[in-house]
């Protein structure tokens, strides 16, 4: 090994890239990393050759010296090795995989963009070059990049693969129905006429931004844009800016950690105390029942805006079943504050209104808790109309409100069938 351990640099313990280089300064290999420090320690520290194989045990022999980049952020970190890779083509990089496996995130040249991942097997062989606009990567790692994604179109929702009407469409005949991606605010609604065309190419223009790792200069535009939409008194929409903006400040990426390659925080896949305590938990509540009879209850858990199915509880309600829903919401809410062993919600979700959320309270002041309580009220066709309760959560945790009061409904009618199905067979 060339490297002289006493000259490695002093790393931080921060998220951030790592770069190691040869005599003449040339980069060698580019990593991420959660911890800087632990990471770059730990190539020193482990049976490397056991741990990463002899193509990095040779870039080690070659390399003498390293250097680092530190980021707000694993998001940002894990694109900014992308562009480093793409930059400087490192031999070592290069190595570990054939390109033609690499993941890339495409920008297609329509009227309204979509954002697409794929292989660079497709990419580059069978996918329209005429259709890509923008494209970035490679990501190493295929896992990592389809976390990202998800905090991404939470910071940036946008069109995919999935959204039906081609742009043309999209331009002359808005839909009257939002699709379920712009309910749990993953697209923007261009499909139903929310953001035009000017709108959504400046939205795009953050977007492709943010992915060449200049936060600084999209929190500089995001903050003109809501700057603008106060002098025009368009209240609601500068409050979703600002949104925007604070979420940039204060990226949460706990599921990408997960899933970061070095050190872990987590062992066996499971989440870490450390990482319980940053979670920002909702729990929703649903009934199920045909006139009164099987009726049953559920419970599904959002954790940090993704759904955690593993935490779902199912009810069979035992008191004075009927249809008189309020009631059997305050036996599951009983029965479920009974577990003192399951991990208590920073905020709990019903389906409902007044009367759903006042019997929620009820049973939370019964047991001496204080937990926020939001209610989501659905129209005629049980699409959700609005969302009543505690003010400033459902207007900062809307995705993750109906993500989870969907999942709750979802969950709730599948497990009736199977008991009424069961009864009757």
């Amino acid at each position: 090994m060339s490297i002289d351990v006493k000259k490695i640099p002093k790393l931080p313990d921060v998220p951030g890239v790592y770069f190691f280089k040869d005599t003449l300064g040339q980069i060698l290999y580019v990593g991420k990393a959660t911890s800087l420090k632990d990471r770059v320690r730990s190539y020193f520290t482990l049976d490397i050759s056991i741990a990463r194989g002899p193509k990095i045990v040779h870039m080690l022999k070659e390399s003498t010296s390293i250097d680092f980049i530190q980021t707000d952020s694993v998001l940002e970190a894990l694109i900014l090795e992308a562009n480093l890779i793409k930059k400087h083509q490192p031999p070592s990089n290069s190595q570990e995989k054939d390109n033609k496996s690499f993941n890339y995130v495409i920008f297609t040249k329509e009227a309204f963009p979509r954002i697409i991942t794929m292989r660079g097997r497709v990419l580059f062989s069978t996918f329209p070059k005429e259709n890509v606009e923008y494209i970035f990567g490679p990501f190493p790692h295929g896992t990592q990049l389809r976390e990202a994604m998800k905090i991404i179109r939470r910071l940036f929702p946008f069109r995919d693969n999935k959204c039906i009407p081609a742009p043309d469409q999209l331009k002359k005949r808005p839909s009257p129905y939002p699709c379920f991606n712009q309910q749990i605010a993953l697209c923007p609604g261009v499909c139903i006429g929310e953001m035009n065309e000017k709108e959504y190419a400046q939205h795009i223009k953050n977007l492709k931004l943010f992915f060449e790792g200049k936060k600084k200069e999209v929190i500089v535009n995001l903050q003109k844009e809501m700057k603008l939409f106060a002098a025009d008194k368009e209240f609601e929409r500068a409050m979703r800016v600002r949104q925007t903006i604070f979420a940039l400040n204060h990226i949460q990426d706990i599921a990408l950690l997960k899933h970061t390659t070095g050190v872990s925080e987590s062992i066996g896949g499971e989440i870490t105390s450390r990482e319980r305590q940053n979670m920002f938990r909702i729990e929703a509540y649903d009934v199920a029942h045909f006139s009164g009879k099987n009726v049953v209850g559920v419970m599904t858990v959002v954790e940090n805006g993704e759904v955690a199915q593993s935490e779902y509880r199912k009810f069979k309600i035992k008191i004075n079943p009927g249809i008189d829903d309020t009631q059997a919401l305050q036996e599951i809410m009983r029965r479920r504050l009974g577990h003192v062993e399951w991990p208590l919600p920073q905020l709990i979700v019903v389906d409902g209104a007044i009367a759903q959320i006042n019997a929620a309270r009820k049973i939370l002041k019964e047991r001496g808790f204080t937990i926020s309580v939001v209610g989501v009220v659905k129209d005629e066709r049980h699409k959700p109309k609005e969302i009543r309760g505690d003010t400033e959560n459902h207007i900062k945790y809307k995705r993750a409100i109906l993500l989870a009061n969907s999942e709750a409904h979802r969950f709730a009618i599948a497990f009736h069938r199977r008991r009424r199905n069961s009864v009757l067979y």
